[in-house]
């Protein structure tokens, strides 16, 4: 009976050996082929991957653009070198970048700022250890916008003007005689000042000829030699001759005129020089006017001293056109202006036609 049970047990004993044998022999293999299968092209190839994702910088690129006051652009270049394995989207507002996480990435060798204003470029260059300012020379390979000054034409209206004043007769004649000789000026004190505030130029594709247009105001004096005056009498203008016939002494006696001037201009310009104050201007052209208004004026003595002004039309046109003529070299500019419209209305006063001739005094150009 004992020997049964020993055997018993030795048959299992070498039964539980036999089956941990194949066990331990199977586990093995096992670990073996799955090592094996481990080291396969993929997983090689997914390791390489790994390593140079890690190695394998990334270079990321902001531009942004912020515009100053006075129109310029500043176009900022932000290049980072960074190392990440997951996507990334740029902020330009806050010139970063953020990966697919959400974490903001940092440059790993530094930041690098190009700064550009107009043709001028400026590289920051941010490392760890140092900061570099680079003002580097004019890349060929930059896309740079190039504008060209165009000079424009500017003509010569604007300015304060000083003349004297005359008339011509029919006859084209400055001196009056016969029936208009009571007409006769002091073309000493006859000035003429014309104040040109306004003025406007059109180039013909250059700046050295165009039209020129603008306003202006025109004071007309005009001192008579004679201690007369003018009035309406029967719808006519004639002589007022009633200081004579009282036998006052008359110190002065004129007409006053103003009018709004509208001038159309062809100008050339000759270059005397590199400079546009060097210029030799020749121009030419007609001026329209409209009265604004008119006045007589006579200061006399009747044994106190006394001043008669009298306000009125006079029958003077209040529609006319000039013919003007103008030139000037630097500081010497001159200008001659002839009314080819009679003064007075045609059939209502002495046939005369004004003219002017002087200096420009203060150029406004």
């Amino acid at each position: 009976m004992l020997n049964q049970y020993t055997n018993k047990i030795m048959k299992r004993g070498l039964l539980f050996a036999l089956l941990c044998t194949v066990a331990i022999t199977l586990y093995g293999q096992n670990e073996e082929q799955v090592l094996r299968s481990l080291e396969g092209s993929d997983t090689l190839k997914l390791q390489n991957e790994k390593d140079s994702s890690e190695k394998a910088p990334v270079i990321v690129t902001i531009k942004k653009s912020v515009k100053v006051t006075d129109g310029d652009t500043i176009v900022e270049e932000r290049v980072d070198t960074v190392t990440s394995t997951q996507a990334m989207s740029v902020d330009p507002n806050q010139m970063v970048w953020v990966n697919i996480s959400g974490d903001t990435v940092r440059a790993a060798k530094g930041d690098t700022v190009v700064v550009r204003l107009g043709k001028k470029k400026m590289v920051i260059v941010d490392s760890k250890d140092k900061t570099i300012i680079e003002i580097p020379e004019q890349d060929k390979k930059d896309e740079i916008v190039t504008y060209k000054e165009v000079k424009k034409f500017k003509g010569h209206w604007s300015g304060v003007e000083f003349g004297v004043n005359g008339f011509m007769d029919k006859n084209q004649s400055m001196v009056q005689s016969g029936d208009i000789a009571w007409l006769d000026l002091k073309q000493e004190r006859s000035w003429n000042t014309n104040i040109n505030f306004t003025q406007y130029s059109i180039g013909f594709g250059t700046n050295k000829a165009g039209l020129v247009t603008g306003l202006g105001l025109e004071f007309n004096d005009y001192h008579f030699s004679n201690p007369i005056s003018l009035k309406v009498g029967n719808g006519v203008t004639v002589v007022d001759s009633s200081y004579i016939d009282a036998g006052y002494r008359v110190d002065k006696a004129k007409l006053t005129m103003l009018h709004l001037m509208l001038p159309l201009l062809l100008e050339f310009q000759l270059p005397m020089g590199e400079k546009r104050k060097d210029r030799l201007y020749i121009s030419a052209g007609i001026i329209g006017g409209v009265r604004l208004g008119s006045h007589t004026k006579v200061v006399y003595d009747d044994g106190t001293r006394r001043k008669d002004k009298n306000r009125s039309d006079f029958n003077i046109s209040t529609l006319r056109y000039g013919l003007t003529a103008r030139m000037g070299y630097k500081g010497i500019r001159l200008f001659a202006n002839y009314y080819p419209v009679q003064l007075f209305e045609k059939g209502k006063g002495p046939e005369l036609y004004p003219f002017a001739v002087g200096l420009v005094l203060v150029p406004f150009d």
